[in-house]
């Protein structure tokens, strides 16, 4: 489950230490937190592409092809990478002026951002590995290494952050420094594992199925060498662009209207938007559960599909929600039990935490919602629909900016009125997604 929540781990773990801090600093997290989740989901967008199309291919049993499709994912990943990079390193001080008014939260936003951009090549040739173990359907390792990055990044966070065991007190750049660290840690340890694994042989990731045998003079001595990878190929890369552009698109619109809330937000005033982002770290700890069974289901109706199981991919994916709304209400029933302590999740400031106990009972309906909204959506990704999901989400996101701009600006409305866009935005995800997914139209959707 953790594996496809590894962006939004790091994220939160950076807020719990930074609610530590002050209100600047978690008023900051917020927006650059958000930022920096809707860069990366760009690059696990793409990955998905990849993840639906080595599912595809495990289900049809053809795993001759999956390293191609490996390498293309990895060759265009590194390369979007560098593009982003170079924008958050130049470009992300004047990107920020545009939005942010308060000149403190604005400077803690580009102290963070400074150190956290460079995580991004990290993060996008990590998803990379996530997608080929999560469509061959083989993620025990995923998990691994998501809580080792997680391990990780708390450590490094109280050390870097609050200036502990010798390390700088850095503040908000520790925590932007500290998840970047955490992230080369953990690809480091996919590289050593995907090196170790034989199992991906058969996958024909190092070249073929079988080392060949190449003869080299070294006296009467011979060695056994592998074939070099296979090569690169545009037409497979321009096959997946073809697949993930509305994937990141629906993630870039998605990220971007959940950037423009919190930028809302903070018009309210500072302590809003640091009540809005203690919010949002108990959100995104609740999140985890479902965000993995939208992960599995991505696959598992590739799969169905790939085996010619197309009347089984609804009622898959309705077991799927049921799982994950089970899951999500058995965690977050622990907030409507004892709010003052799960709130402690976002800061230690009694104040705040009595100021936002009032927002517990909307946020459990929106992961009610969310918790099986999600799952048909990703459900309806993962038939290659991705177009008509686009489509969807665009139409999502034009009644939830409406719905913020009329409630916060029109009439001045509260945090409560403002979090219920969240509510009205699944209700309408659920029931477009379940109507296409019964509409049987995607059954002629060649991946």
């Amino acid at each position: 489950m953790i594996g496809s929540a590894v962006q939004n781990l790091i994220t939160l773990t950076d807020t719990i230490f930074l609610g530590r801090v002050g209100e600047v600093e978690l008023g900051a997290i917020g927006l650059v937190g958000v930022f920096y989740l809707m860069i990366a989901s760009i690059g696990y967008s793409f990955s998905k592409a990849g993840q639906i199309m080595i599912a595809r291919r495990m289900g049809a049993q053809e795993l001759d092809k999956i390293a191609p499709i490996y390498y293309s994912m990895l060759s265009f990943a590194l390369s979007l990478a560098l593009l982003l990079f170079l924008f958050m390193q130049f470009g992300g001080d004047y990107f920020f002026a545009l939005f942010v008014n308060n000149q403190e939260i604005y400077t803690a936003c580009i102290a963070y951002l400074d150190y956290r951009s460079a995580g991004i090549f990290f993060s996008y040739a990590g998803v990379i590995i996530v997608a080929l173990y999560t469509g061959v359907a083989r993620t025990q390792v995923i998990i691994y290494n998501a809580i080792v990055l997680g391990l990780t990044n708390m450590f490094l966070n109280y050390g870097l952050i609050f200036g502990k065991w010798g390390f700088p007190e850095m503040g908000i750049a520790g925590a932007g420094l500290a998840s970047t660290i955490a992230e080369g840690l953990a690809f480091i340890i996919f590289v050593v594992y995907i090196l170790w694994d034989k199992k991906n042989r058969a996958y024909g990731i190092f070249g073929h199925k079988a080392l060949i045998r190449y003869t080299e003079s070294l006296g009467d001595d011979t060695i056994d060498l592998p074939p070099p990878p296979p090569k690169i190929n545009l037409t497979i890369i321009k096959a997946q662009l073809k697949l993930s552009m509305p994937i990141v698109l629906q993630s870039v619109v998605g990220m971007g209207s959940w950037f423009i809330f919190f930028i809302i937000i903070e018009d309210m005033g500072k302590t809003e938007l640091a009540i809005s982002n203690i919010m949002r770290a108990v959100y995104l700890l609740f999140m985890i559960p479902c965000w993995g069974f939208a992960s599995s289901i991505n696959t598992l109706a590739s799969n169905l599909i790939g085996q010619n199981k197309l009347e089984e991919v609804f009622e898959v994916t309705t077991k799927t929600a049921i799982l994950s709304f089970a899951v999500t209400m058995i965690c977050a029933t622990s907030m409507l039990i004892a709010p003052e302590f799960v709130l402690r999740i976002g800061t230690d400031n009694l104040e705040l935490i009595q100021k936002s106990v009032r927002l517990t009972g909307v946020l459990t309906a929106i992961l009610a919602l969310f918790s099986v909204g999600a799952i048909y959506f990703n459900g309806l990704v993962g038939t290659g629909a991705t177009n008509q999901a686009l489509l969807f989400q665009i139409g999502c996101v034009i009644f939830y900016l409406a719905y913020i701009y009329v409630v916060v600006h029109l009439f001045s409305c509260g945090l409560e009125m403002a979090w219920m866009a969240e509510f009205y935005y699944w209700i309408i995800s659920l029931i477009t997604s379940v109507w296409y997914l019964r509409s049987n139209r995607w059954q002629n959707i060649k991946v």
